[in-house]
């Protein structure tokens, strides 16, 4: 392709750029992030009963929650993105599950010891609010993006800007919960190559991912995209890091 046929193809991918849920199906064959050494979803189910009061903060379109197969009437639901929002109040609450829209970084709008298990994917929290709503001998469970994830990507596409969310790393969050009033069982850190084959799958998603890649455009950024595509026609492959770590903390 020459320059005009990369331009016309990576602004389509910018204007395709947007998503309800956490659906990366668009891009899928583009890129490939590797697994960690842990599996959230059957640490999870692990700890699921059929009894088990559940309340995941930050549902997204509550397409991992729904995954989980877990009794209704024994689930609950936070979101306050408002697509999402949206999204869950259609297909959540016809199920019974009981959902509500709320910032996971504030009040829940739940009673006292209402849980034995919160879960949060990615998302918001707050200690002292997961802490109120867990009954005794409760657990939180959280798998969380750290704050160097996909700063290589960043700084190719933007340049050396600031790191969004500094506080991210395991450490931190574990010193959050302990000061709470948890018991902290389980913290794991890992840093894991992310890889992609096409930079129209990059220009995708650095548009969805606004946090990570702030005030980016193709226009913006042209030079450094083309900058990119040199690397990927010499590499054959465009790499980064994601950053992970998992949380598991007891009342």
């Amino acid at each position: 392709m020459n320059n005009n046929e990369l331009l016309r193809k990576w602004l389509n991918e910018e204007k395709l750029a947007y998503i309800h849920g956490w659906d990366f199906s668009h891009i899928e064959g583009r890129f490939e992030s590797d697994d960690l050494p842990w599996d959230y979803k059957s640490i999870v189910r692990g700890s699921l009963g059929a009894d088990t009061k559940l309340l995941e903060i930050d549902t997204g379109g509550g397409e991992f929650l729904l995954s989980l197969n877990h009794p209704y009437q024994n689930t609950a639901a936070t979101e306050s993105y408002p697509p999402n929002v949206e999204l869950c109040r259609k297909l959540l609450i016809p199920l019974g599950i009981d959902f509500k829209k709320a910032d996971g970084n504030g009040r829940l709008p739940y009673a006292n010891n209402s849980f034995d298990l919160v879960i949060n994917r990615h998302g918001s929290f707050n200690a002292e609010e997961i802490y109120r709503v867990l009954k005794t001998n409760g657990s939180f469970i959280t798998q969380q993006v750290g704050a160097e994830n996909d700063r290589d990507l960043v700084k190719l596409l933007l340049g050396d800007v600031a790191v969004p969310f500094g506080e991210q790393y395991l450490f931190a969050v574990q010193q959050k919960f302990e000061a709470a009033g948890f018991t902290i069982t389980r913290g794991e850190e890992a840093f894991c190559p992310i890889k992609f084959w096409d930079v129209g799958a990059l220009v995708w998603f650095a548009r969805i991912i606004q946090w990570e890649f702030p005030d980016f455009s193709v226009n913006s950024c042209l030079e450094n995209l083309f900058a990119a595509q040199k690397i990927l026609e010499h590499n054959g492959v465009i790499e980064g890091k994601s950053h992970r770590f998992i949380l598991i903390a007891k009342k």
